[in-house]
């Protein structure tokens, strides 16, 4: 009996000692179905992948809410954006609803490693999992009918080759460049049948009309499908699909554990890591074992660097790419090298960095503040004379206006020479030809912010460089958000060329004539890099902090579907304030820099309570790779670097007890809130590395260098805590990085 008692309590404390083990992997808490369901716009996808990786797989459909599957595409090559080689197990009779079959999937397992869904009608069942540049298909075929693998291309132009019996390949167009891919798979091909059209290509190839489970491994390629094959050789040599799944479920573990939380509740451990996981979507590295194409020159290179490719800078230069900063400072340097030989190669600095080239996506010229915060954050390994002059160049001679490349413009000059994009009136018509009439406009107020901003970037690093000249000229641009505020309505207001204010004019309804995907309400605050000469122009701090105030209380002006119309990225609203859309993420800190913290600490709670849980509807916006995602990462640890650029990071209000950074150099940084729960969300005391700490920031250094912010929690606001406006955060239009702070 005693023997008995002793045996049962051993495997009793040894399933307790798995059990644990099991929670260590922080891969359990991502659920890549969150946000599956868009609000207004696009969901999330349930994306299989290696961290910044080319082979990129999710399931073909609407949404996760809809009930059928159409293609598996062989990889992504951009966010959501242009699959290339459609793959989908299909059964039955060749006709023509085979050809064009959705297939209703049933319960499906999606982990960032790992994906598998059986089909409801045949009880067939497909399972992935990915290598950085291939990937490997199980299908199992359940009953006795004619199975095929159907095959096409996206883009209906290319086409699918079965060579041999277990051999298939192909090439697929787009956007001006080509993929390929080479695939074998372990079971003879007993029939091939074709179908073309215009705009469609298809291949079914048959497997026999047994049950059975077939194979499928591949490569992808951007320069041939002999490098396809190769990279499939190189990356999965044998049929052993349980190796490939372990390898990219340890580099997935591995990842994830550089930041662990403790405290907080489940959901919100969920969302962290899910976020977290959502980080590593983009850049991915394109370089093919020594050679990679770029769509930048359309040229095979050889070279043993990585190739980053796919990164939406509007979208991620204030958080994703900060984040990357912290825990991958080697990539982070790469990719800005990447971008570098982009423009060498090119003859422009990147907007968004696609692999098929530049895609002069949204307005701002965000590789300056980009490379200016890698560069001013001690990220020194690439040549900053190179980059500064891409940028200089993309500020100076090329054109600003929203979704175009090429040499600057009438519009340009004007900007050049009267420091402000100019704006139309109410039913003027468009005089300069490249401008998108359609739906995109002039954007004006907004396009003279962003440059605001990414000029005092380029005055920073002209005076890194000692170029004095352009350090004064760019601190001269930098100043030009002023000549869209009109302090007498309070509000970024659009001039004409006359520089007249434009009437009638309502800040809540005017659209993308005069802003990018928000209205005067969020752009009143996008004047990063000069915060405190904004409250100048608003009148002071005081008349500031009420605005900010207002801006989440402020009413629609109408029901929210005609709001909507005008406005349709604005989605997650609180008042005026839009969660779901980038220009918004640094707002809630801003009371940082006014004197009042503890608004900043109440918003941020809020904001993440409301609009990120860990259910279908978890993201209030387009959650673009990475870029929500890093918000969330950052401000759920507690803190979130408001101005890329400037090395600091404001304190918000963490949701964990204990968050710990494993930093690269092997220190750690963490923070500590004690007492912390959803009703102590305020901060009482502060204590950095034991030292009292009264001012609600810190600085890049003292994070690389670890240590420790404790913050004493509390449930009601410490209104003098970091009150003191003499110790807010800088962000000051003189402000000097070679100068400390």
């Amino acid at each position: 009996m005693k023997n008995l008692i002793l045996t049962s309590l051993f495997l009793f404390i040894l399933q307790i000692q798995c059990y644990a083990q099991e929670r260590k992997s922080n891969l359990n808490y991502v659920d890549p179905t969150i946000g599956g369901v868009g609000v207004i716009l696009e969901p999330t996808r349930p994306t299989v992948h290696l961290p910044n990786s080319m082979v990129r797989v999710f399931p073909m459909r609407k949404d996760q809410l809809d009930d059928q599957i159409s293609n598996f595409p062989l990889t992504i090559t951009s966010h959501r954006l242009s699959p290339v080689f459609a793959l989908m197990p299909v059964s039955g009779t060749v006709n023509q609803a085979i050809w064009n079959e959705r297939i209703e999937y049933g319960h499906e397992t999606l982990t960032p490693y790992y994906y598998s869904t059986s089909f409801e009608n045949s009880g067939s069942s497909i399972e992935f999992s990915p290598q950085s540049r291939s990937g490997y298909f199980i299908i199992d075929f359940a009953d006795y009918q004619k199975h095929f693998l159907r095959m096409g291309v996206f883009s209906g132009k290319g086409e699918i080759i079965v060579q041999v019996k277990r051999i298939i390949s192909g090439t697929e167009e787009f956007s001006g460049m080509k993929a390929y891919f080479y695939a074998e798979v372990d079971t003879d091909i007993s029939e091939v049948q074709y179908q073309s059209s215009a705009n469609k290509k298809l291949v079914l190839i048959g497997l026999g009309d047994q049950p059975r489970q077939v194979s499928f491994r591949y490569g992808i390629s951007y320069i041939s499908i002999d490098q396809a094959k190769q990279n499939l050789i190189r990356e999965i040599p044998d049929w052993d699909f349980e190796t490939v799944r372990n390898n990219a479920q340890t580099i997935w573990e591995k990842v994830l554990s550089q930041i662990n939380v403790t405290g907080g509740t489940i959901a919100q451990k969920r969302v962290f890591y899910t976020s977290l996981y959502r980080c590593y979507e983009r850049m991915v590295d394109i370089n093919e074992y020594g050679n990679y194409y770029s769509g930048f020159d359309h040229q095979v290179h050889e070279s043993k660097e990585a190739f980053f490719v796919d990164n939406w800078l509007w979208d991620t230069y204030i958080a994703l790419e900060p984040l990357h900063m912290i825990l991958n400072p080697e990539m982070e340097m790469k990719k800005i090298k990447s971008y570098i030989s982009m423009y060498e190669q090119g003859g422009s600095m990147p907007s968004f960095a696609l692999v098929f080239g530049d895609w002069p996506a949204m307005t701002g010229n965000f590789a300056a503040s980009w490379i200016a915060d890698a560069w001013f954050k001690g990220l020194r390994d690439f040549d900053l004379i190179t980059a500064y002059s891409g940028v200089r160049k993309n500020s100076i001679d090329a054109t600003l206006i929203p979704w175009r490349n090429g040499p600057r413009t009438s519009l340009d000059d004007f900007y050049n020479e009267h420091g402000y994009m100019p704006g139309l009136h109410p039913g003027e018509r468009e005089t300069v030809s490249i401008v998108d009439t359609v739906w995109e406009k002039r954007q004006a107020v907004s396009v003279t912010t962003a440059n605001s901003y990414s000029d005092w970037c380029i005055a920073q690093m002209a005076s890194e460089l000692k170029n004095k000249n352009d350090e004064k000229l760019f601190l001269k641009r930098a100043a030009n958000y002023k000549n869209v505020y009109r302090a007498d309505k309070g509000f970024m207001w659009p001039k004409d060329k006359d520089g007249n204010w434009i009437e009638p004019y309502d800040p809540r309804f005017a659209g993308r004539e005069y802003f990018t995907e928000n209205n005067a309400y969020i752009y009143n605050w996008d004047v990063k890099h000069d915060l405190h000469g904004l409250f100048a122009e608003m009148g002071g701090r005081q008349k500031a902090e009420e605005k900010l105030d207002q801006l989440f209380r402020e009413d629609l002006g109408k029901s929210k579907w005609k709001f909507w119309n005008t406005q349709p990225d604005a989605s997650g609203l609180v008042g005026q304030f839009v969660m779901g859309n980038e220009p918004s993420f640094h707002i809630p800190y801003i009371y940082n820099y006014l004197g009042a913290p503890w608004k900043t600490q109440k918003r941020i709670r809020m904001l993440l309570n409301t609009f990120f849980t860990d259910n279908l509807f978890g993201i209030p916006g387009d959650e673009d790779g990475g870029g929500m995602s890093a918000f969330v990462v950052f401000s759920m640890m507690g803190f979130f670097p408001v101005t890329p650029g400037i090395p600091v990071y404001n304190i918000g209000s963490p949701v964990f007890e204990n968050v710990t950074i494993k930093l690269p150099n092997d220190k750690d940084f963490t923070v500590i809130a004690k007492n912390n729960s959803d009703i102590n969300k305020y901060i009482q005391k502060a204590f950095l590395n034991g030292q009292p700490l009264n001012k609600p920031w810190f600085t890049h250094d003292e994070l690389i260098n670890g240590g420790t912010l404790e913050l004493i929690m509390g449930s009601q606001p410490n209104k003098q805590w970091g009150s003191d406006i003499n110790n807010s955060p800088p962000s000051a239009i003189k402000y000097n990085p070679g100068l400390g702070y």
